[in-house]
Order: structure tokens, then C-alpha cells, then sequence
């Protein structure tokens, strides 16, 4: 993987209702914005407003892209960081 530009970080972003969407982005905190401003994905167009749960990387564009699907598919990962996010910590 070459410096930072090329690395991509794999995100959960959760909102007011416990949904949760799975991205990768370059920039999260950019990305968050966007969602948050009804102008990123689909799905997250006024569900909003979101907040990052979690975050893994940096990775190269294929195993963020890998890290995705995994992570799409794994309901039990997407439920403990449901409920991990929305425990205050101490």
C-alpha cells in the first residue's frame, strides 16, 4: 500500500434508530458529513443524522472492499457494535 494515498478505512455508521450502514471511505469524517448532508448513499438520505460506531484500517481499496462484505454479511459483528456504541462508556 503506497502512503496514505491510497488507504481506505472500512466504517459502521449508526443513527437515532439503531440502523446501521457499512462503508469504506478514503476520508470518514468527510464521508459522515456527507450521509449527514442527504448527499451520500441512498440508503442514507434522510435516516439520518448518522454517527461512526466503528472503524477499521488503514487498507488498501480491495481489502476495504473485502472487510465490507465480511462485515455486510456478519450480523452478529454489526449487532455487538450496536450495542458496544450505544453503551456510555464510564
Amino acid at each position: 500500500m503506497n502512503a496514505n494515498q491510497d488507504a481506505y478505512y472500512v466504517y459502521i455508521a449508526l443513527n437515532g434508530a439503531g440502523i446501521a450502514y457499512t462503508g469504506i471511505a478514503k476520508d470518514v469524517t468527510a464521508r459522515l458529513a456527507q450521509h449527514n448532508a442527504n448527499t451520500g448513499a441512498r440508503f442514507t438520505k434522510g435516516r439520518g443524522p448518522w454517527r461512526i460506531a466503528h472503524t477499521e484500517g488503514p487498507l488498501s481499496h480491495g481489502e476495504a472492499l473485502r472487510r465490507e462484505m465480511e462485515i455486510k454479511k456478519d450480523r452478529r459483528l454489526k449487532a455487538a457494535i450496536k450495542v458496544s456504541s450505544s453503551t456510555p462508556n464510564p
